[in-house]
């Protein structure tokens, strides 16, 4: 991680530890959208002392500065995307990866819709079958 990167966290508010610094090199550039277990398992090597605990409250800490997105996109499993810009997400029903889409869509909702809500974002979740399991099927 670079110096840049870490004043950066720095001057945000977030108090920069070699624990916290291990989760934040984890999550530079990451697109597999890891679970808080996913990066626990990852950092644990690392520091084998750190409690589960620190991973979710720097996750905590990350998602309250818009630094992360926190995506519920399967039952009983949040999943985080470093990448906080408003896009889609594809997820395969076999394999579970999840992919990043970044297309514009034109959903056109309803009168009724329009005007009994304020739709500040929206975030479409398509489901299928990636091209990988795809290929294996054959």
């Amino acid at each position: 991680m670079t110096k840049e990167k870490i004043e950066y966290y720095r001057k945000l508010g977030l108090k920069m530890t070699p624990q916290r610094l291990a989760i934040l090199e984890f999550l530079d550039g990451n697109t597999s959208h890891p679970s808080a277990e996913d990066i626990y398992r990852h950092v644990e090597g690392k520091f084998p002392s750190m409690s589960f605990a620190t991973v979710y409250n720097t996750l905590e800490a990350l998602k309250e500065k818009g630094l992360i997105r926190e995506l519920s996109i399967e039952p009983g499993k949040k999943r985080f995307d470093p990448n906080p810009s408003p896009h889609h997400h594809f997820i395969c029903e076999r394999c579970h990866q999840v992919y990043d889409i970044f297309e514009d869509f034109q959903i056109n909702l309803p009168e009724e819709y329009q005007k009994q809500f304020e739709i500040r974002e929206c975030e479409i979740i398509f489901r299928g079958i990636c091209a990988d399991c795809k290929r294996k099927e054959v």
